[in-house]
């Protein structure tokens, strides 16, 4: 099972177990976070519709936080003695996601009740 969640403008696909960088979220190690999720593949079935999704949970919990690859940058203006060096290094938290799942089995059962014949 996995699950497509939304998070800092992004999607990341991400499963149960799996830790993931996320844009800092100013949390403290060890909290406890949910997401958004914005497609749950289980299997057979594919949750994709907002009314599916109503009762889909992806919570993970806050292990710590990293840095991104170190970006140069350079600017350049001929002729004008015009030039810049700048650097920027992105921090991200580091999340482990604890749980997928669903509140109740009827979001994947269709909608019309059974019929029982006299």
């Amino acid at each position: 099972m996995y699950a497509v969640i939304a998070t800092g403008g992004k999607q990341e696909k991400v499963a149960t177990g799996q830790r993931v960088n996320v844009e800092l979220l100013g949390e403290d190690e060890g909290a406890v976070v949910s997401f958004t999720p914005v497609l749950l593949v289980d299997g057979d079935s594919v949750l994709a519709t907002p009314e599916q999704l109503k009762g889909v949970s992806v919570t993970g919990k806050v292990v710590g936080s990293a840095k991104g690859p170190k970006i140069d940058g350079f600017i350049y203006k001929k002729r004008t003695n015009q030039r810049r060096r700048f650097g920027h290094r992105q921090h991200y938290t580091t999340v482990e996601i604890t749980s997928i799942g669903t509140s109740g089995s009827s979001s994947t059962g269709s909608a019309e009740p059974d019929k029982t014949e006299a």
